[in-house]
């Protein structure tokens, strides 16, 4: 293409276009400089369609408009992480712009480089870094288009605050929009541009409100939920009442009687439309089902024997020295069992989607972490060809793994085509615990042994069912065997009676829970400080500086557990960070009921993009993690959830939110790492600790609701389905 041959067109009138192929879509926003950068073969839309993995098939680019403003499409999404501030932030430092001249567009399938989709803490560790070369990408080109408007040789160029001017001459420069006013050009930097150094950056490290803040406080910000298009359904959906459950009868005549109430009926799939949710409520309520449930053949009670006997082939995780050998060394041996139930997702937001079907194309806004994906499935379920089906993602109101799936924007889709409308699909929260992919119940078993002087010699370590994301200890263990036996992932051969799936930081609550906990029993028996135990037995000197870090903030002093202090320590690694809590509880003997009074955290994470969502993330981590550890457990029977809501499903308060102290370690020479999860997988363990300490009763299952804790309290420790000796 010519430089002078572009077309005049508004970018926002693209956007809306479900139809628009990358082609298309790269020749209409000709007012503007096109920058692409590319990794592996990701770089065309048929490189895409082949299904090749992420990274290699990734392809990040950006925009430079005639204005200035800079375009930056992710196929990574917003739903409360910060990605949307924080990846702003990497792209405008390193292309020279401000903050505020750097717009995002995330997770549109059309409009976006595909993406495997938003999940374990990913986005700053794998995109940022491509994010980062196409910055630099983009400003090498600038810099090459302005030796050639400014006569002027490129060595002599410089940029700053979207501008590029002569070092010698600061008074002769061009601006970025200059540049890209009326013209389109793509081409491609001499060479590969250096990425900048951590000491030449004036936005990354700097602390940023987030963009989306605004928005999110004053009810402006749009979810799924939130989008209306012109004669738009709200669809309710016949539900079985239990997983496994076949329908024997069903009797529709009734929803006639419900004016504008419409049904369908295609398959598996019974549905009521109307123009308003209560209508189609109302609809629904007129169909008389039956289903023959199956008989239930496990519970939460029997859960963890089911996992055991069922226990799936081992996997070696990690191994090194000698079992026999290390058994022989030590002079304390301490083995044990420990348990966690189901835990549900419980987002804000509820799966909804919104499906527009217009001949052979349709358009879904959904709420989802996976938007290509889901793209590919909406595709199969509706018999189009992919490239004819766009998924928008607006805000996600929370996901923390279970908005990997996307049942509710199939079935909005289907209803769409068949009702030959837009309809919205948003489930009850009877729905969102019926059809979550719940974090997998699971069993750790530990052998492990210490001499006198507080190393330890040998470790022994099984989890089932839960996976082995943290698993393999980072302790200096001479003879160690780490295995897992079964993931967090259901379906087809699964030991679980539902599905099962992604739970923030998956596997890695219920393995740091077991190893801390086991950890924090050596160091009492070897009568030693449960800090100065941890930091005897590490050699990792990012976990020593996070321990270290945390211990000073808390102004830790020494004394062997249980103190009676109600103190408890607890360190992990998830997503590339390390991290240390050390919390202090109040029990009450009576009731069981424990306060978490506070909890401070020390977090080696790399080179930090924006400490305040950093920090803000830490918080959330912790004030999620008590949930976990204090009170959720789905209870069932079968495939029947008997948990639905939130008044037997109970979630942390806020009377129950300690005072939180963060650290963030400085470690610049480190590239970024992942922080979206760390902090949250040491609350079991570090609450589990510190009840110990406050009281000489070990907690060995989560949750430690006030029943289990009393009953602790009663027998010193609590292990209710007695599995040591299985």
């Amino acid at each position: 293409m010519k430089e002078d041959e572009y077309i005049e067109l508004d970018f926002s009138d693209i956007t809306t276009d479900p139809n628009l192929t990358r082609r298309e879509f790269l020749r209409l926003i000709g007012g503007g400089i096109i920058i692409f950068f590319s990794i592996g073969d990701g770089s065309t839309v048929e490189g895409r369609r082949r299904g090749r993995g992420y990274p290699e098939d990734f392809n990040a680019y950006l925009r430079i408009g005639a204005d200035g403003r800079v375009t930056c499409f992710t196929g990574k999404i917003e739903m409360g992480q910060g990605v949307v501030t924080s990846l702003a932030q990497m792209l405008a430092d390193e292309i020279d712009v401000s903050l505020q001249s750097v717009d995002m567009v995330m997770g549109d399938t059309t409009l976006c480089p595909w993406d495997m989709g938003t999940f374990g803490s990913m986005t700053t560790r794998f995109f940022g870094p491509a994010l980062r070369a196409a910055g630099a990408e983009a400003r090498a080109v600038l810099i090459e288009l302005a030796a050639e408007f400014l006569q002027t040789p490129a060595e002599r160029l410089a940029t700053e605050n979207g501008a590029v001017f002569d070092k010698k001459n600061k008074a002769k420069q061009v601006s970025y929009a200059q540049l890209a006013k009326g013209k389109t050009i793509a081409r491609r930097a001499k060479g590969k541009p250096a990425l900048k150094k951590p000491s030449e950056f004036k936005i990354v490290g700097r602390d940023v409100l987030r963009r989306d803040a605004l928005e999110k406080v004053t009810g402006a910000a749009k979810f799924a939920g939130d989008i209306r298009l012109p004669d738009m359904l709200y669809a309710k959906i016949l539900r079985p009442p239990a997983h496994g459950a076949k329908m024997r009868s069903v009797d529709t005549s009734a929803v006639e009687d419900v004016d504008g109430a419409r049904l369908i009926r295609d398959g598996d799939l019974i549905a009521v439309l109307h123009k308003s949710p209560d209508g189609a409520e109302k609809a629904l309520e007129k169909i008389k089902a039956e289903f023959d449930v199956p008989q239930a053949t496990v519970d939460d009670e029997t859960i963890f024997e089911h996992l055991l006997s069922s226990a799936q082939r081992r996997n070696v995780v990690a191994s090194g020295g000698n079992i026999e050998s290390g058994e022989k060394l030590a002079d304390i041996r301490i083995e044990q069992t420990y348990l966690d139930g189901y835990v549900a997702h419980a987002p804000m937001e509820t799966h909804t989607a919104l499906a527009k079907v217009d001949g052979n194309k349709a358009t879904v806004w959904a709420s989802t972490q996976t938007p290509f994906s889901l793209k590919d499935q909406v595709a199969e379920a509706l018999g189009f060809a992919q490239q004819d089906v766009r998924v928008i993602t607006p805000f996600v109101g929370g996901g923390f793994g279970g908005k990997t799936s996307g049942r509710q924007a199939i079935e909005a889709a289907r209803l769409a085509k068949l009702a030959s409308k837009p309809v919205q699909v948003a489930w009850s929260r009877e729905e969102e615990f019926f059809y979550d992919t719940f974090r997998p119940a699971a069993v750790v078993k530990i052998r492990s042994g210490v001499t006198k002087a507080g190393k330890i010699v040998f470790w022994d370590y099984g989890v089932y069912s839960a996976g082995e994301r943290g698993s393999a200890q980072f302790y200096d263990i001479p003879h160690h065997i780490t295995a897992s036996f079964g993931g967090w992932m259901g379906g087809s051969g699964s030991v679980h009676p539902f599905a099962t799936g992604p739970w923030r930081a998956p596997a890695n609550n219920t393995n740091t829970f077991a190893r801390e906990s086991q950890i924090d029993i050596m160091a009492s028996k070897a009568a030693m400080d449960p800090v100065e135990f941890r930091l005897k037995n590490l050699r990792d000197e990012r976990m020593i500086s996070a321990l270290k870090a945390a211990a000073e903030e808390f102004g830790w002093t020494r004394s062997k557990a249980p103190s009676g202090r109600g103190l408890g320590v607890a360190c992990g690694t998830d997503s590339g960070t390390c991290v240390a809590l050390i919390a202090e509880v109040a029990v009450d003997k009576a009731s069981g009921h424990v306060q978490v009074k506070r909890v401070v955290c020390g977090q080696e994470m790399g080179l930090v993009i924006n400490p305040e969502g950093a920090r803000i993330q830490m918080e959330g981590c912790i004030t999620m993690g008590l949930g976990y550890a204090l009170s959720e457990d789905i209870h069932f029977e079968g495939g029947k959830i008997v948990d639905v809501n939130f008044d037997t499903y109970e979630l942390p308060r806020f009377s129950w939110v300690p005072k939180i102290e963060t650290v963030l370690v400085e470690a610049q020479g480190t590239s970024p790492q992942g922080g979206g999860e760390p902090a949250i997988i040491c609350m079991g363990a570090v609450i589990a600790n510190a009840i110990f300490d406050a009281t000489g009763a070990r907690l060995l299952q989560l949750p430690m609701n006030p029943k289990r804790t009393k009953q602790a309290l009663t027998s010193g420790t609590h292990d209710v389905q007695n599995l040591a000796h299985a």
